[in-house]
Order: C-alpha cells, then sequence, then structure tokens
C-alpha cells in the first residue's frame, strides 16, 4: 500500500488515505480530469459512468471518492447510470447502519435502478416521514418515490405537503427540491407537471411562495406572473427570502402585467 497525499494552499501535506500500487492507474486517471466547473453534460455522464462501478469499493479511499464523486454529480447525470446499477446492492447499502450517512444517495439511486422491491420499499418509507413529520433524506425519498412512480405521485405531495399548512417549513422545503429536481431534468415527472404544481402553491398563499421562483425563472416559464400577481394584490405575508425571489421573477418576467405587479409589490415593502 502507499500513502495518497496533497498539498493544501497552507503548504501542508494531508494523507487522503492508503492506495494499493496497482491502483496507481485510476488514480492518475482522477488526477487527470478536468475540473468539475469544467464539465459538460457528457463529461458528467463519464464521470458519473466512470465512478457508480466503485461505490463501497473494498479500498476505503477509492470508494470514498467514488461516494463525493456521484454524489456531487448533478440529477440527470445520476440518471444515466440506470443500467449500471443494482436494486439489490443499494438496498444493503441502506440497510447498513454504518453508511447511514450515503442514505440520500443510496435512495436516489435506488430510485433511478428501478424494480418493484424497490418501489415498495420507497413508498413504505415515504408513508412513515409523512405520518411521523420526519424529514431525514425526505427529499431524496421523494425525488425517488417519483422516479419509480411517476407523474401520479405529484399530487400526493402536493396534497401532502404543499397544500397542508400543517407542515413544517422544513417539510415544505424538502417537498420542493425534489420537484426542482425532478423539474430540471424534465424526464420521468414532465416538467409542466412540476410548474402545475408550483402553481397551485403559489395560490395558496403560503409564505414560501417565492421559493419556486428561481426554478420559473431559470426555465423561463413565466405563466405564473398572474398568480404571483394575485399574490401580491392580496397581501399575502411572505417569508423575506421569498419577497425578494418573487421580486426578482417578476422584475425577469416579459410582460406588462409582472411590472405592475413588481412595481406594487416595492410600494408595498416601502410603506411597511
Amino acid at each position: 500500500m502507499v500513502v495518497v497525499a496533497l498539498r493544501d494552499p497552507q503548504a501542508r501535506w494531508i494523507a487522503l488515505g492508503a492506495l494499493p500500487p496497482e491502483q496507481a492507474p485510476w488514480l492518475k486517471r482522477v488526477a487527470a480530469g478536468p475540473s468539475r466547473r469544467e464539465l459538460s453534460d457528457a463529461d458528467w455522464r463519464d464521470r458519473v459512468a466512470e465512478f457508480v462501478p466503485s461505490l463501497e469499493h473494498p479500498v476505503p479511499l477509492i470508494a470514498d471518492t467514488a461516494y463525493a464523486e456521484v454524489a456531487r454529480a448533478p440529477y440527470a447525470s445520476i440518471r444515466s447510470a440506470q443500467s449500471q446499477l443494482d436494486a439489490a446492492r443499494l438496498q444493503a447499502w441502506l440497510d447498513d447502519p454504518s453508511l447511514a450517512r450515503r442514505r440520500p444517495l443510496y435512495t436516489l439511486l435506488l430510485g433511478v435502478a428501478g424494480g418493484a422491491p424497490a418501489a415498495r420499499r420507497v413508498e413504505q418509507q415515504v408513508a412513515t416521514a409523512a405520518r411521523e413529520r420526519d424529514v431525514t433524506d425526505l427529499s431524496a425519498l421523494l425525488m425517488a418515490d417519483m422516479e419509480l412512480r411517476g407523474t401520479s405521485r405529484v399530487a400526493w405531495i402536493e396534497r401532502t405537503y404543499l397544500l397542508n399548512r400543517s407542515r413544517s417549513p422544513a417539510e415544505v422545503q424538502a417537498a420542493l427540491l425534489a420537484l426542482s429536481e425532478q423539474g430540471g431534468v424534465d424526464a420521468r415527472v414532465p416538467r409542466a407537471r412540476v410548474v402545475e404544481a408550483y402553481r397551485a402553491f403559489i395560490r395558496s398563499g403560503h409564505a414560501l411562495a417565492g421559493y419556486v421562483a428561481p426554478d420559473l425563472g431559470r426555465w423561463k416559464d413565466w405563466s405564473a406572473v398572474p398568480d404571483y400577481a394575485a399574490l401580491v394584490k392580496s397581501g399575502a405575508r411572505q417569508h423575506p427570502a421569498s419577497y425578494f425571489a418573487i421580486l426578482m421573477y417578476l422584475d425577469s418576467a416579459p410582460t406588462v402585467e409582472a411590472r405592475a405587479a413588481a412595481a406594487a409589490l416595492r410600494a408595498r415593502a416601502a410603506s411597511s
């Protein structure tokens, strides 16, 4: 075994772990790769394909590196690795207490791997989380649930989390994050269905209604302008971060109605 170390900006050497000499080509390949900021969508798919087989490798340094690289990958790239995933292995890892911190990623991968046993497992865990108001790994569970069961689950998420005022902000934000990721890839759950759920959330007048605005703006979807205009007119109270997100969305929207709503929102803020 050889010790692998790197030098930090303060010129200190930090030991990362031990590696068998025969794994030196793997290390060189990893070190020579482009920085994450330089990766294209195709590069990310290749990177995920490279590291998925090394998840839980018997050499800890390889296993840790593989986990870190896959966990950082965009969700679309993770979905592209479906043919490499083994649902039974993933379920075994999810049942291993020593891998608890890796459960969010392995839950996502289980949803992508698919299969009836995976669907039953995730459905049971989602139901338990909703009943017990547990936010542990909730975003990953909801993403996997939608990946496994498709668009039909969006209505349940709306009823259970987005339109249920008894839910905590943490639960609502977890549900919104899951929808955001699914809408971002626009695949198993069409983006149009996510937008529909977002608009229902806005119309509910929830204090976090602006949290979906960045997604809508990024997707250049201005269909929610009337909903936000009505929200502004209603005077519904918003979380400060929600207020600014709504304002940015309205400022970006290319419509007269959006400009008027943004002006009204600024006037209301100035007078409060």
